[in-house]
Formats: structure tokens, sequence, C-alpha cells
């Protein structure tokens, strides 16, 4: 999967067409505390657009463009609802299935479903895809070419032997993948194309957890998540040393991806001829970071001099200053304290002389001690490394 995800990305420059995809995800969870026994979720371009559990019955929209479709459409989450009731309790008994099949007891379990399509915008092909995986691995699969189901199980072949010999069913599937989803997901494009054919470029940063480390080049904030990103030496291409991670989804919508450079065999001279390069689909011209030891965000110093580290220093030195304005502070208290302690008037006359006497000490020895509010300036910014 992540080989095919590679050669797709390649093709970005070469290619203006966009595919877009649907995908209807339902989870049903057996002994998980604390989390919905049901959850149903909708993704147009890996954008989730709603959400759907059997804790609080009710479909959520996530964008703002949902609201404006179900405002237009208000019985457009009646049959989903009706959908979600009715599929809840035949997932249940998918569990109680796959744990005889596999052999298992009352543990947690995990059943999930997912069916949708993509759709290329310009030629107009689709391609749907409906898949079942059990405790995280794949479990049933539909082949688009053939029309039948496909069993990377043991476990699964009977299920896949039943599916494959319903032709009503198949002839349903069939339909559902190549017409009915693509119709959702052309409808959701036209609310939401604002939205979701919006382009958004990341901001980049070179990322080090340790001097021994890999330096990363970190993009996030960008949309659509259809992009390239590489690192590069002397204008080609590198494959080796290097670890391209997933696309990942930040909370506003946008996503966020990284690579990795193993620079354990590379001399510091030889820095100055690497790069990192990110390619947005739509977007003509690359963003290039050069690999600039000073421009490496890290959670350690860089001292130069192999020295303890300034950073190190300067905490050590911040907390020494503030123990000594406390223990201050507590001596003059203290002394203040004491002197009230051991005032005793003996009669009438005399406690207001020795009132007016200890008021006057008093005033004259003050001093204003500052005390420290926990909000001091950090000496040195800490990089959260994702």
């Amino acid at each position: 999967m992540k080989i095919l995800v590679v050669l797709v990305l390649l093709g970005l420059h070469s290619a203006a067409a966009v595919i877009h995809s649907l995908k209807y995800i339902h989870t049903v969870s057996s002994q998980v505390p604390n989390f919905p026994e049901y959850v149903a979720v909708g993704m147009v371009d890996d954008v989730q657009i709603y959400h759907y559990d059997s804790n609080t019955t009710r479909v959520l929209p996530k964008q703002d463009w949902m609201n404006r479709l179900t405002e237009d459409n208000p019985e457009f989450w009646e049959r989903d609802i009706d959908f979600f009731r009715g599929i809840q309790p035949l997932f249940k008994g998918y569990i109680e299935t796959l744990k005889q099949r596999f052999n298992q007891t009352g543990d947690v379990h995990i059943f999930q479903w997912m069916v949708g399509c993509e759709w290329d915008d310009e030629t107009g092909e689709v391609n749907g895809f409906r898949q079942v995986g059990y405790d995280g691995e794949d479990f049933l699969s539909w082949d688009v070419k053939t029309n039948t189901w496909i069993a990377p199980k043991q476990q699964a072949v009977i299920t896949k032997n039943n599916w494959n010999n319903d032709n009503e069913q198949l002839a349903y599937l069939k339909y559902l993948l190549t017409q009915e989803i693509p119709d959702h997901l052309k409808k959701y494009l036209n609310y939401g194309r604002s939205s979701l054919m919006r382009t958004e470029l990341p901001s980049v940063s070179l990322l080090q957890k340790t001097p021994s480390s890999p330096v990363s080049c970190f993009a996030t904030g960008f949309y659509p998540n259809r992009v390239m990103m590489f690192w590069r030496k002397d204008g080609e291409e590198l494959h080796e040393d290097v670890e391209l991670g997933e696309i990942l989804p930040n909370h506003d919508g946008s996503f966020q991806m990284s690579v990795d450079l193993n620079l354990s065999s590379v001399t510091p001279e030889d820095w100055r001829r690497y790069e990192c390069v990110f390619q947005l689909s739509g977007v003509k011209d690359d963003i290039i970071t050069k690999l600039d030891e000073t421009a490496i965000q890290t959670n350690w110093s860089k001292t130069g001099d192999g020295g303890f580290p300034l950073g190190a220093v300067i905490g050590v030195v911040v907390v020494l200053l503030l123990l000594v304005v406390c223990i201050v502070g507590f001596f003059l208290w203290k002394n203040k304290k004491k002197g009230k302690e051991g005032f005793q008037p003996a009669n009438t006359s005399d406690a207001s002389s020795s009132s007016s006497s200890s008021s006057s000490s008093s005033s004259s020895s003050s001093t204003e001690v500052p005390v420290p509010d926990g909000n001091q300036p950090r000496s040195e910014e800490e990089v959260e490394l994702q």
C-alpha cells in the first residue's frame, strides 16, 4: 500500500487531474470502556464531514457546508439514521460469529466496514471499494474488476463463498459503488467546493530530537493532501537513508507530513548539498528548504564549544535566583512575625507607647521583596518535535 502511495505521488506535477474520494466507515466494538459501541463517519477527500455514534444517536455535521446541505435537504439524515440503527445489531452479531471462528473469548474486539469510491473529475472514471476488517486486520475486500469478494484469511472463506453466491447482492453492490456513492460524492463536492477544492501552502521546518537523530523536514498546514515530499542531494532525489512519513490530518482540516534524512555518514561540509523539496498538487512552484544547521529546531542546545548546554546553565541560574528571593522573603516575614509575637503590653499607657515604637520600627525596616509570578520569560524556546 505504501509503495502504491509513493507511485501515485510521483505523478503529481505531470498530471493536473484531481481524484476525489468518499468513504463511509462503520466501527462496532465490544467491551471497550468509555467508547460508543457503534460509530459511523463520512470522509470526503480524507476530511471528516459527519459523525454518528450509538451514545448520542444523532448525526453531527463536521463542516459548515454540511450544515447548508442539511438545511436545503431537511430529510437528508433520516434514511441514514434508520440505517445506522439497523446495522448496529447486525455488525455486533458479526463480532460474535468471528470470535467463534478465531476461537476467541470475551476480550476487546473491533469490527470495521468501509465502503466508498474514487472519482476522477477530468475523465469521470469511478473506482468503488468495499472492505471489511476485524481487530485491525483485513478480513474481506471487494474486487471491482471481477465484482467478487476476496478472502485474505482462512476464517473469511466461508463468508466469501456465501457472498459471492448471492448474485442479487453483488448486482446491488456494483450499482452502489459505481452509481449511488459517486452521486453522493459529487453532491458533497458541489456544496463544499470552496473548502474541499482550496489550496493552502504549508509551513516547512527542519527538526531534530538529538544531535545523533535524523533531521526531519516537517510540513504542516497544507491542503489538499495530494503532495510529494523528498530529500535531494546536488539536485538528485535521494532514496537511501530517507524515511517518508505518512500524511496525517490536523485538527483544522489541513494536513501534515515529514520526511527524515539520516546524516550519520554525512560530513558537516557536505550539508549544503542537501535540500528538502515539498510539492503540492496544482501548485507550480516547489517549496525548497536548504539543510542548514542554524535553521534546525531542537530540544537541545547547540553551544559550539562542547561545554554544558547554555539553556541548562541559564535555567539553573534562574532557579537559584528565585530560590534566593524566596529565602530572603521568608526571613523577612519570619522576623516581622517574631516582632509581633514579642509585643505584650503591661498596661494601657505602655501599650500606646510600645505600639507607636513598634509601628515606627516596622515602617523604617520594611523592604519590598519581588515575588515571582510564574510567568518569567524562558531562556530558550522549547520546540515540540512532531
